[in-house]
């Protein structure tokens, strides 16, 4: 029989390897998946991982949404992972990306159509403030009434969904929309558009952010006091404690700034790529992120290479639906993989699998 036994300290070298067994893994589930769905999985892997990136005929197109889509998913892994390196689970990032982008839409309809260098400025800020304060909801529940900030948080998501229709069907509809659902396109205001920087790469404020977001985070962890005192909390809470980290200020800075990197990813998607505020503007970003935390090993370089992996699946799953006609459901069905390998084999950089001998009765 086989007995797992717990490592002195974690394995580097299953630490390091998990993420790329579990893409290949991945990879191997998806294509069976795929043939039992009828296509080729060959084709339908090749298209995902490859075409986006190699084939002429789709990487001029593929390649500068590879930036797009992966901003999102790299701001809110970077919030999340923090708190989740200090053993504090914000799982409603969906949420408050949601509410960054009402508050940011909000901010530039109000001046339309005025035009002024301080209207964009305004939805950032406004974005970000939004997200800290609905991350502010189960951050302080938890710290004053201890209730669980996983429920809380999560909840709080379809709070927030509710809000975005309402907000799509009233306060922010188009007045000159002819009554359909939906905001004016913010693409089209300049004042409060977040274009390209340069023309043909895909790069916005957003993906700006994004870098910035990773070199602080990996600065914060490796040189300040308080990226100590997150490891230290999570790896040892009793040592964190006597040492006077305070899990109060501990709990409203990771929830905080986590709900803060989400609104701000929310903002410049809605300034930027979706353009408008719709009923159907979550994406799932918040909940895909946390799969991109895991696969980053909540390192920020890990994160920004997961979070390119990620959109990367957004971009090759949009063309296999399209191209081999495999349904969305499988796509998420494919991504949501990557996180039960990952945890799965998590389990080996923790625990050293040995054979022994069943005792007689």
């Amino acid at each position: 029989m086989i007995r797992l036994e717990k490592r002195p300290t974690p394995s580097r070298f299953w630490v390091a390897a998990t993420p790329l067994i579990a893409v290949v893994l991945t990879m191997i589930a998806g294509g069976i998946m795929f043939a039992i769905l009828g296509k080729n999985p060959f084709d339908a892997i090749r298209i995902i991982f490859w075409d986006p990136l190699f084939d002429p005929n789709m990487s001029a197109y593929s390649r500068p949404q590879l930036l797009v889509k992966a901003a999102p998913l790299i701001l809110i892994a970077i919030g999340l992972s923090l708190g989740f390196r200090a053993g504090i689970w914000n799982i409603g990032a969906e949420g408050q990306y949601i509410i960054g982008a009402i508050c940011g839409a909000a901010v530039g309809l109000a001046f339309y159509p005025a035009a002024g260098w301080y209207i964009f400025p305004l939805m950032v800020i406004a974005g970000a403030l939004g997200g800290f304060l609905w991350a502010m909801i189960p951050a302080m529940l938890r710290t004053f009434f201890n209730t669980s900030e996983i429920l809380v948080s999560l909840l709080l998501v379809y709070v927030a969904q509710a809000l975005l229709a309402a907000m799509a069907l009233g306060r922010l509809r188009n007045p000159e929309g002819g009554g359909f659902p939906g905001s004016r396109n913010l693409a089209q205001y300049p004042a409060a558009s977040n274009p390209e920087l340069f023309a043909g790469t895909g790069i916005h404020w957003g993906v700006v952010a994004a870098f910035i977001a990773v070199i602080a985070a990996y600065v914060m962890l490796q040189r300040h006091i308080l990226g100590f005192n997150i490891k230290l909390t999570g790896q040892a809470p009793r040592a964190a404690r006597f040492s006077g980290v305070s899990p109060v200020a501990l709990v409203l800075i990771c929830m905080g700034t986590s709900g803060a990197l989400a609104g701000l990813a929310g903002m410049f998607e809605v300034a930027g790529p979706s353009g408008k505020i719709s009923i159907d503007f979550a994406s799932g970003y918040g909940f895909t992120a946390i799969i991109v935390a895991f696969l980053g090993r909540l390192n920020p370089i890990g994160i920004l290479l997961a979070g390119l992996l990620m959109a990367l699946t957004y971009i090759g799953g949009e063309l296999a639906q399209f191209m081999l006609g495999l349904p969305k459901a499988s796509i998420q069905a494919f991504q949501g993989m990557l996180l039960f390998f990952l945890l799965a084999l998590d389990l080996l950089s923790n625990y050293r699998p040995r054979l022994v001998k069943r005792e007689g009765a």
